[in-house]
């Protein structure tokens, strides 16, 4: 079964009647996506995250990577109340973790910064086709010179399905949103290649998800 993780990230269960929401996709991806991170993040800068859903990443990734301020986004309200109950919990990560954005990756200006890295796990095949875009587009207006675009979740290669459980995973997102939907790599790459970032690696991660990351220049 693809974990994609079967539940959006910013949909998990309230965590004894706070604000801060667990999600059960983050806690199944949060180690092999932080292993792909740590190892392709530059060592210092900001990383921005598309759709932070429940903050646990956001949290999670940047206790453990010291060099790193994160920049939550999200346009749920509920979502933004757990990012920021997350970072509230966090104590003395407050610093490094910001606030949470209601960010809408379609919109034209996203920071008055450049990212050294734009991250958005389990959330174009959420979404509408034009959010992949937004991403892609805003990434290559935002990103540092070196920035990279990290992107994760199921995908189809060659227009297939890569696994039985990510076709009944793309039918059921579509039943719930025909804008929704399981993504061709091709396409995406192809989306990136147009905007000026490269496909830099794919990454095989468990449950017939991929990490997908793209540079500039």
């Amino acid at each position: 079964m693809s974990e994609s993780d079967r539940d959006h990230e910013g949909r998990g269960a309230p965590s004894n009647m706070s604000a801060r929401r667990r999600a059960p996709a983050a806690s199944r991806n949060r180690e092999p996506i932080f292993e792909v991170l740590q190892r392709v993040l530059p060592r210092a800068g900001l990383v921005l995250e598309i759709g932070s859903g429940t903050g646990e990443h956001a949290v999670d990734y940047t206790g453990r990577l010291p060099g790193i301020i994160w920049q939550p986004t999200d346009p749920s309200e509920e979502a933004r109340a757990s990012v920021a109950a997350w970072r509230a919990h966090a104590g003395d990560l407050e610093q490094r973790v910001r606030p949470p954005l209601p960010l809408d990756a379609r919109a034209e200006r996203w920071l008055d910064e450049s990212p050294a890295a734009v991250v958005a796990i389990n959330v174009i095949h959420i979404s509408p086709w034009e959010v992949c875009e937004g991403i892609v587009a805003g990434a290559a207006r935002h990103l540092r010179a070196d920035g990279l675009l990290y992107l994760y979740g199921p995908y189809r290669r060659e227009g297939r399905h890569t696994a039985p459980s990510n076709e009944a995973f793309d039918r059921s997102l579509r039943a719930r949103d025909p804008s929704w939907g399981v993504r061709d790599l091709e396409e995406v790459a192809a989306l990136a290649r147009a905007r000026g970032l490269a496909l830099d690696e794919i990454v095989e991660m468990p449950a017939n998800n991929l990490s997908v990351i793209f540079r500039r220049g």
